[in-house]
Parts: structure tokens; C-alpha cells; sequence
């Protein structure tokens, strides 16, 4: 019997620098009582179907965000992990896996990792990113780590701007950078049959 393919999912999150600012966020964030409706849930399980697992990692404290308590966590999925696993970042989820994958050899062999809107720095629009997720210099034990890396912005992201599209470029030395012209903002979108085409592709070439 063919074991599905396992694709780990990292999911967004924000940073504060102090108790105040979060507490600010919290008084003053928009509500909505709407259901969001977003690619990476029931779309994403039911475009590719059962031949693959997807697991979702809830990452603690996503609101106030700390890297050392989200690497702890993180290492707790690990040991579920086959050889062959493909690993998607989103957000701040996307920064989290490149740190990660920077700093640590990964010790299941990876097929892919996609980092979707992954800010590289500081200098977001509105947001600090604080909380230990500020990465070294050296990023190349990512491609090592996972010699497909796939990384996807958009242009008119009001939360990670382009420009850090160009420094992970400066850092990486084969990275497959997509930009699109609009993906409702910060990848706020229901679809993304994109991404679910190169997944697709990548467990019929099955390279690792």
C-alpha cells in the first residue's frame, strides 16, 4: 500500500514588542463575525485529495508569537515525519520554516518547502517582527535542507512588501521566486490552484 504523501503546515501569526502594543491590538482590531474561507483548509484537502495527509501544527499563542515556544512545538511533529514531507510556511509561518531550516539540519528528507508571503525583516508595513524570528545571515542550510524551495509573493500585499521578495533572492542561491500581481493582498484568498499544480508535480517526479 502507497503511504500518502505528508505536507506540515506552518500558519501565520503577528509579533509585539511589548504587552502594551498587543493589548492595543486587541481593543482595536476590525471584527468580523463572517466566516473566512481560506486556501490552506478545507480547499486545499479537498483539491489534492486522499493521497495526501495534511497536518496542521497549531502554533501557540499566534497572536503574540515567540519563536523558541513555536520551535518547541514545532519538534514535537517531527518524529510523525516520513521521508519526503512537503513543508508550507505561510506568513509568519513562512519566516519560522526559513529560520528554522537555516539554523537546524532537517532530519527527514524534504520534497519541497513553500513559503507563501514569508517577510524576510522588520520593515513590514504595520507590524514589528519581533519574538526571536529574526533571521541570521546565513541561509544556505535551507537549500540543503530542501533543494526545491519555492517562494511566493504579491504586489499588492499590504502586509510583507516585494521588496523582501529581493532580499531572500540576495540570500538563497536557487530559490524559485514568484511574484503575482495581485493576491487579494496578503494571500487572502479562498483558491489557490497554483500552488496545488506544483505540489501535484512534485510527488510524480518525487526528487529528493
Amino acid at each position: 500500500m502507497v503511504k500518502q504523501t505528508q505536507i506540515l503546515i506552518v500558519h501565520g501569526g503577528m509579533t509585539f514588542k511589548n504587552r502594551k502594543d498587543y493589548l492595543h491590538f486587541l481593543k482595536t482590531r476590525e471584527i468580523s463575525i463572517k466566516k473566512k474561507v481560506k486556501w490552506s483548509e478545507k480547499y486545499l484537502d479537498k483539491s489534492l485529495g486522499r493521497s495526501f495527509e495534511i497536518i496542521r501544527p497549531h502554533m501557540p499563542l499566534s497572536e503574540d508569537a515567540k519563536y523558541n515556544d513555536w520551535k518547541i512545538h514545532f519538534e514535537r511533529y517531527i518524529p510523525y515525519l516520513r521521508n519526503g514531507v512537503i513543508l508550507i510556511g505561510y506568513s509568519l509561518g513562512g519566516i519560522f520554516l526559513a529560520k528554522y531550516l537555516s539554523e537546524h539540519e532537517f532530519p527527514k528528507k524534504i520534497l519541497s518547502t513553500y513559503l507563501v508571503c514569508p517577510p524576510f525583516d522588520d520593515t513590514c508595513f504595520e507590524e514589528d517582527l519581533v519574538g526571536g524570528f529574526k533571521l541570521k545571515s546565513d541561509l544556505s542550510l535551507i537549500e540543503k535542507n530542501s533543494k526545491k524551495l519555492t517562494l511566493f509573493f504579491s504586489k499588492d500585499d499590504d502586509d510583507v512588501p516585494i521588496s523582501h521578495a529581493e532580499e531572500y533572492r540576495k540570500k538563497l542561491k536557487n530559490p524559485r521566486i514568484i511574484i503575482y500581481k495581485s493576491k487579494n493582498g496578503h494571500f487572502k484568498i479562498a483558491k489557490f490552484p497554483e500552488i496545488i499544480k506544483m505540489i501535484k508535480d512534485d510527488v510524480k517526479r518525487k526528487v529528493i
